[in-house]
């Protein structure tokens, strides 16, 4: 397999995506809790915005949440919108299910069955947006 790097014409250092939420409490108890991704980063009241960033220890992209003091509305745009976990098999992805399982969250279907094909399994967070786990890499 071909190790593949950033291109030279684009020199990125770090990747973090963000949304806004009005459930920062529990979509942090989903990211960290459920699927097991690590708390990095919280601040409070910057410019009235609260905050925190969950991903994996020591990588270069992250998920960033935040939450205004005056509302941050962010309803998922469609069931195409998808974070997708690939997992090194399917003990591991079980495992999660698992977890996610205790604190009450069910797989939801997903309009593409290239998903359900492939092992894939969906599950919604605390606003609706769509993690998909699946138990292999596809490349």
């Amino acid at each position: 397999m071909t190790v593949m790097t950033w291109p030279d014409s684009l020199r990125v250092a770090q990747v973090r995506i963000a949304r806004p939420t009005d459930r920062l409490d529990e979509v942090v108890r989903f990211y960290v809790d459920g699927l097991g991704l690590r708390e990095l980063y919280r601040f409070e009241n910057h410019a009235g915005y609260d905050g925190v960033m969950v991903g994996l220890p020591g990588a270069d992209y992250h998920l960033e949440f935040t939450s205004h003091v005056d509302g941050s509305p962010g309803t998922a745009p469609s069931a195409e919108n998808l974070l997708v976990l690939y997992f090194d098999g399917a003990a591991p992805m079980f495992d999660v299910v698992e977890r996610l399982g205790e604190f009450g969250v069910e797989p939801v279907p997903v309009e593409n069955p290239y998903w359900a094909a492939n092992g894939g399994m969906a599950f919604p967070d605390p606003d609706g947006w769509i993690v998909m786990l699946v138990p292999r890499p596809v490349f």
